[in-house]
């Protein structure tokens, strides 16, 4: 039988490939379950890990998403012209 903490381990495994949607949902359900109080201190530990790992991974999708974004706004001819994102 698998334990919580084997499966969390594969959860983790699996973050690399999640979208940024589901990695927010994940980082949901840790926080739940931390807040909750009711895992081992060492579940705790690997589920803070997780979270980390997360929002490092979130942290790193959001700046390359605002790399991607463009600023459009109307230039001399009246036809619209591409400026680079500025924060």
């Amino acid at each position: 039988m698998q334990g919580a903490g084997d499966q969390r381990g594969r959860v983790h495994m699996e973050n690399e490939t999640m979208s940024f949607e589901e990695s927010i949902r994940r980082l949901e359900e840790i926080v739940r379950s931390l807040e909750q109080g009711e895992t081992t201190l060492s579940d705790s530990l690997k589920l803070y890990e997780e979270g980390a790992a997360l929002l490092s991974r979130c942290s790193e999708m959001l700046d390359n998403a605002e790399q991607r974004v463009v600023k459009l706004r109307k230039g001399a001819d009246g036809k619209p012209e591409e400026l680079p994102f500025e924060s």
